[in-house]
């Protein structure tokens, strides 16, 4: 009977893996290189960009949606994986959390080997994966983080534990460039309600003394017609008003994070960033599509793209209150 494939590290030869199939003489498996000598070591000027994020099975949020942003500006994705989530456009059917080991050697695998010019963090889950990341993260050099709150999924299923609120706002808010919560998220870091537009501005004040560089806080869950998302920082209090569309986006919060996120990569101030990230989403959900049976829409991450050398005169570009 043949025994199962197994991965060990040769702590003998870095970079370097030994894999046993049981039948045949180890053999060492390595990625294809040209010789030091032939060929120095050569980083392409494309910008690397990190996701920290659950998978989402049926493709609309999380990680798929943060690498397809990647893909729409022409950014290389990179991705630490938190969890495993088995669901559709309709429903939630199982979460399985990666372990905390995992997490940590992901996250040392790709600073290890890229350059990372910027990151993002969407789902986190519980405790112990916020305290994975924190300590992982801390062990590398510090690049722009946006921090996307993850808290509940679009069907309403719960994707951060209540007790990992606390490690949240300790372990990772004071680090993070920017903190991007929607209103129930902001609710529940502050602990009080955002009943109306006229306690959003409050409510993102109240954040930024949590500790992040700056605050996105996102207002489409609060009243009706115009979306207002206000922007508090280093720049001062920007607000983006844009017309509310009538779709029912999944995984708007991560693509707009990851958009933010590219476009810090690629050099535009945090102000110039946020403002093509919100543009970007205002784009994709214009091309939504439903390709399953649920309510919901997946965005047109792709339709959305930016056309080509866009962002590159984007950039330094300052961004007016609105």
């Amino acid at each position: 009977m043949t025994r199962p494939f197994k991965y060990t590290r040769n702590r003998h030869s870095s970079g370097e893996a030994r894999i046993d199939a049981g039948l045949k003489p180890v053999v060492r498996a390595q990625h294809s290189r040209h010789s030091a000598a032939s060929s120095p070591a050569r980083i392409d000027s494309t910008p690397s960009v990190l996701t920290i994020a659950g998978s989402d099975s049926g493709g609309g949020a999380g990680i798929q949606a943060d690498l397809k942003t990647f893909a729409a500006f022409r950014v290389h994705g990179l991705s630490v994986i938190t969890a495993l989530t088995a669901q559709n456009t309709r429903v939630v059917t199982a979460v399985a959390m990666t372990r905390p080991s995992m997490i940590a050697s992901q996250v040392e695998a790709v600073f290890d080997d890229f350059d990372i010019r910027a990151l993002k963090i969407g789902m986190l889950g519980n405790r112990a994966t916020i305290r994975a990341v924190a300590r992982a993260l801390a062990r590398q050099r510090r690049v722009p983080m946006v921090l996307d709150p993850v808290m509940v999924a679009s069907s309403g299923a719960v994707l951060l534990e209540p007790d990992a609120i606390e490690a949240l706002r300790d372990e990772l808010l004071p680090h993070a460039m920017l903190l991007t919560p929607n209103a129930p998220e902001a609710e529940l870091l502050l602990g009080r309600a955002i009943r109306d537009r006229r306690a959003l501005a409050p409510a993102a004040r109240a954040l930024l003394a949590l500790g992040p560089q700056a605050v996105l806080l996102k207002g489409g869950h609060v009243g009706r017609g115009e979306v207002e998302d206000h922007l508090l920082g280093p720049d001062g209090h920007l607000v983006h008003r844009h017309p509310r569309l009538d779709v029912d986006g999944h995984g708007t919060g991560c693509t707009l994070s990851a958009a933010i996120a590219a476009n810090l990569a690629m050099g535009q101030p945090l102000a110039a960033a946020v403002k093509a990230g919100i543009d970007y989403v205002h784009h994709a959900l214009a091309h939504a599509s439903r390709p399953g049976r649920g309510n919901v829409s997946v965005l047109g991450h792709l339709a959305a793209a930016p056309p080509v050398g866009s962002q590159s005169r984007q950039r330094g570009r300052d961004v007016g209150k609105r």
